[in-house]
């Protein structure tokens, strides 16, 4: 697999796109996901980015969403979302990456008043309908693990029973590594998401809470899930996503750190190409 990161790294800390890119490129990453608002940037900088990553010779492959109002109760809400998801499909396609990295929303009021079964149904409708759009660009979809109480994908077992549910060639998986950790899922569940894994996310936490924090500064033991990754397959990227940098202005080291532990786990289990 190639070794790529989010340049939301970059842009959490005010830097602007064209140099956070060529750090990327020069700190040695083989590829990068390109963090944006897809309704609402402009064609300056669409072009900014299509020419800078095609000078530097990095490919983007995947374009991170949140969306959570693809499980709204509200019908107009979840076809905003519809819309706005479809728009960076577009943008993928013009960039030339292979996805959309979609995080859909949690269960409201506990799970009360509104039936999850509704806002799970909801959640494959909207996605199915997005998969065919996806297809007529030869971008997938893959879909976040959120290891938090009430999103709807919040472990292994319910990740897989959306993808079967929503039965879609283009609807696919996203393995992130913390989230994995703090969903209490181990690197054996992995062998569930061979053939509906295409993406892998790349971070470390401190074993509680959400961190996105590089490898080697929190709890996670890396080798075994890299394994159990390797074994799956995938022809795709692993993105490190950063956010929050504690010292924003050495935001370079803290990249630059996260790129060596990652590149030395990936070749330590034989993972990167």
């Amino acid at each position: 697999m190639k070794l790529g990161i989010i340049n939301s790294a970059f842009q959490q800390v005010g830097m602007d796109t064209a140099t956070g890119l060529k750090h990327i490129a020069r700190i040695g990453f083989d590829t990068v996901d390109i963090f944006t608002e897809a309704a609402g940037i402009s064609k300056k900088e669409i072009r900014i980015v299509d020419v800078t990553t095609q000078k530097l010779g990095l490919p983007i492959v995947s374009l991170p969403v949140v969306a959570v109002g693809l499980v709204d109760f509200n019908e107009p809400v979840r076809e905003f979302h519809v819309g706005r998801c479809r728009q960076y499909i577009d943008l993928a396609k013009t960039w030339g990456a292979r996805n959309i990295l979609l995080v859909l929303g949690e269960y409201i009021w506990q799970r009360e008043v509104i039936a999850p079964g509704d806002q799970w149904a909801w959640g494959i409708e909207t996605c199915r309908r997005l998969g065919d759009y996806a297809a007529k660009r030869n971008i997938d979809i893959a879909l976040e693990l959120e290891p938090f109480r009430l999103s709807l994908l919040n472990n292994v077992s319910e990740m897989v029973r959306f993808i079967d549910e929503c039965d879609h060639p283009r609807v696919r998986a996203n393995i992130d590594v913390s989230h994995l950790v703090l969903s209490d899922c181990g690197p054996a569940e992995l062998k569930k998401l061979k053939g509906r894994a295409i993406h892998v996310h790349v971070s470390d936490c401190d074993g509680k809470v959400h961190g996105d924090l590089p490898p080697g500064r929190g709890v996670v033991k890396f080798t075994p899930y890299l394994q159990a990754i390797r074994e799956l397959g995938i022809d795709g990227a692993v993105s490190i996503e950063l956010e929050y940098a504690p010292q924003p202005a050495r935001i370079v080291a803290w990249v630059e750190e996260a790129y060596r532990e990652t590149a030395r786990l990936m070749e330590l289990v034989g993972l990167r190409d």
